[in-house]
């Protein structure tokens, strides 16, 4: 089978007849895809993602065919470059382009420090092509922190869309368990549009919460494995392993929401450094609950010791494919790369499709009467 190369890929794409008429969009910070994932689902074009993560390309580029992943850092990228490559028209009333910028900087789990100081400033990296080409329309996800920080780049990222003409801008921080993602997700969501006759509006709440049994379970296609099964299918039912005190462990904590407290004082299982810490990170090690949204699903969301990640009832923690339904991947969106990290990795950094497709939803019908 002949590898498809990046080039091959623009080739192609240059040769292709673009219906001017239909909505498209340009993906920024792109990752696994979840973003492109469920603007696809809504009927928008997707022409590109550009994304610095090398682990991040095979699995977008298979999951989305027609759309180019471009690898590279934002910074390095010409203004002219999508003008020059894909002959993207300035002006295009119908162009959507997306941001949503790594958040280490403004995000309550403390992370990389480096990682963090250089996530800070992206947003207005993705501010000068918003600039350059004018599009109808913006979309910016990010965690809460970027609306609270006392160093957000927000207020001048706002700032700049007013000056370049994008006087409509809505946003506010939502709780993704109302919009069809069976986790407690909270996050910062922005749309903004130059076009005076657009009706936008962030996309409107469920009147319940989504919660985990409506998801994951026999019932719903997931069959009971154990700690360490690997699944070499493209499900990817796959979980990482525990040790025999890790097993034990799991087996004390109580069905359906328990916690590490139902063995602190098991002084074989009790760690040291939670001693006398029966309030302080109580998530850890617990098990989700079937009638609740799952805890926000993190990069760690294979690890029990990196918060409440153990399956509600199975001695392990949740696995990837279950993680990626969680987070609303379709089951057959594969994921093509070489650890379980890597792939957890990709599936907690994303931005769940399902609230991306309601968003396209949104943009599409903003100039219907």
């Amino acid at each position: 089978m002949q590898y498809i190369t990046w080039e091959w890929r623009l080739r192609r794409y240059k040769e292709m007849k673009v219906d001017i008429t239909k909505y498209k969009a340009i993906d920024f910070f792109c990752g696994g895809g979840g973003m492109t994932c469920g603007l696809r689902q809504a009927g928008i074009n997707v022409i590109a993602g550009v994304d610095f993560d090398r682990d991040a390309k095979e699995t977008y580029e298979y999951n989305n065919p027609g759309t180019v992943f471009i690898q590279t850092n934002i910074k390095d990228l010409r203004n002219d470059y999508f003008e020059q490559s894909f002959n993207l028209q300035k002006n295009d009333d119908k162009m959507i382009f997306v941001g949503c910028s790594p958040c280490q900087f403004y995000s309550i789990i403390h992370s990389d420090k480096e990682k963090s100081f250089h996530s800070k400033d992206l947003l207005m990296d993705f501010a000068r092509f918003v600039d350059y080409y004018n599009p109808g329309y913006v979309l910016v996800e990010n965690v809460p922190g970027i609306l609270t920080h006392k160093d957000s780049i927000l207020p001048v990222f706002l700032e700049k869309l007013k000056e370049v003409g994008y006087d409509n801008i809505i946003y506010k921080v939502v709780d993704m368990s109302y919009y069809g993602i069976p986790q407690s997700r909270r996050r910062f969501s922005l749309i903004a549009t130059r076009l005076k006759n657009a009706n936008i509006h962030l996309p409107i709440p469920e009147k319940k919460s989504m919660v985990l049994r409506e998801v994951i379970g026999q019932k719903n296609g997931f069959p009971k494995i154990k700690a360490g099964n690997k699944d070499k299918s493209g499900f990817n039912h796959s979980v990482a392993g525990l040790s025999n005190k890790g097993l034990q462990r799991m087996i004390k904590t109580r069905h359906d929401g328990g916690s590490r407290l139902d063995w602190a004082n098991d002084g074989e299982l009790q760690l040291r450094c939670f001693v006398g810490k029966d309030n302080s990170f109580k998530d850890t090690y617990g098990r989700m609950w079937w009638n609740k949204p799952s805890p926000t699903i993190t990069t760690k969301f294979f690890s029990i010791s990196n918060g409440r990640f153990g399956h509600p009832e199975e001695d392990r923690a949740i696995s990837l494919r279950e993680g990626a339904t969680i987070q609303t991947f379709p089951k057959n969106y594969i994921f093509k790369t070489g650890s379980i990290a890597a792939t957890a990795k990709l599936i907690g950094n994303a931005v769940p499709p399902e609230y991306a497709r309601r968003l396209g939803e949104i943009l599409i019908n903003s100039r219907k009467k």
